[in-house]
């Protein structure tokens, strides 16, 4: 088994991807799905894709969104974007979805007893929340990802692509103002922080502070990123989003935007539907393809 001596695999599956109506690959490829145990600062699980051979092979890592309920964070599923994850692995990457810290097997909240699983993507209070060291949390999370595997030399070096959704996207918005020269492109889906406050669609906690936050970022972000937002996100619609996104670019961030059609019944879950590929895979394509 790849890398037993680095890692705890719990479960291996060779899966022989076919050519679906998403693929954009004009040839199969076999993709090999793990789960590892990843021994970095933090030590957290992961879902991982690649596919079969030695590698190296580029990185992709893909952050998840967040529950600020210690309930649903417990439940909350190991995998949310598979059906993406393949299609990354299939263009020749090997993909690493970590389970944030506090999430599913991590989770331990049992407040009577004292005992608090570590969330670090917490924001505060909704009246004075702190958006950008939220971001930046998870964002140190991808960065022991990254150096984890250049020092196994599992990766081809500084060719790492993060993607991130809702609060993943936030915190992959958080890294690209860090400029780190092994992350050569970002990609961020329905990203931002606060949103559906008390469970009402278009809600945000705090708008202004969030668009504060995002052009604080853009300042010194220089690493090219692609924003993709959808038509009916009920958490980041679009006023919100092309605000945000003029907020980052007249700062200096570099960031192409982009806003796709209704999808679903709430397009902020747009990653997560296989139905969906065929809508982003061509933005997606395209952009990696300008920043190989």
């Amino acid at each position: 088994m790849l890398h037993s001596r680095l890692t705890l695999a719990i479960a291996v599956f060779a899966v022989a991807a076919p050519v679906s109506r998403a693929a954009d690959d004009a040839t199969p490829r076999t993709v090999q799905e793990e789960v590892w145990a990843l021994p970095v600062t933090l030590p957290m699980l992961a879902y991982v894709v690649r596919p079969v051979g030695a590698g190296p092979f580029p990185l992709v890592i893909m952050n998840h969104g967040v529950s600020l309920n210690a309930r649903e964070r417990a439940f909350f599923p190991f995998v949310e974007f598979r059906d993406a994850a393949m299609w990354f692995a299939r263009r020749g990457n090997i993909v690493v979805a970590p389970t944030g810290t506090g999430y599913g097997a991590a989770a331990l909240d049992i407040p009577e007893k004292g005992l608090y699983g570590p969330f670090f993507s917490a924001i505060g209070s909704c009246e004075n929340p702190n958006f950008r060291n939220a971001g930046l949390a998870v964002a140190l999370l991808d960065k022991w990802v990254v150096d984890y595997m250049t020092d196994q030399k599992l990766i081809v070096p500084n060719s790492t692509v993060v993607v991130g959704q809702s609060a993943g996207g936030w915190a992959a918005i958080a890294l690209s103002s860090e400029n780190l020269l092994s992350v050569k492109a970002i990609i961020a889906f329905a990203a931002g922080r606060g949103g559906r406050v008390g469970g009402k669609p278009n809600n945000n906690c705090a708008p202004d502070k969030l668009v504060e936050a995002t052009a604080d970022f853009g300042r010194t972000a220089r690493t090219p990123m692609l924003w993709i937002y959808i038509e009916n996100d009920t958490f980041f619609g679009p006023a919100l989003s092309k605000e945000m996104h003029r907020a980052y670019v007249r700062a200096g961030g570099n960031a192409e935007y982009h806003l796709l059609p209704p999808f679903g019944s709430d397009g902020h879950f747009l990653i997560d539907s296989v139905d969906s590929i065929p809508l982003w895979a061509p933005l997606v394509s395209q952009f990696l393809d300008r920043h190989p």
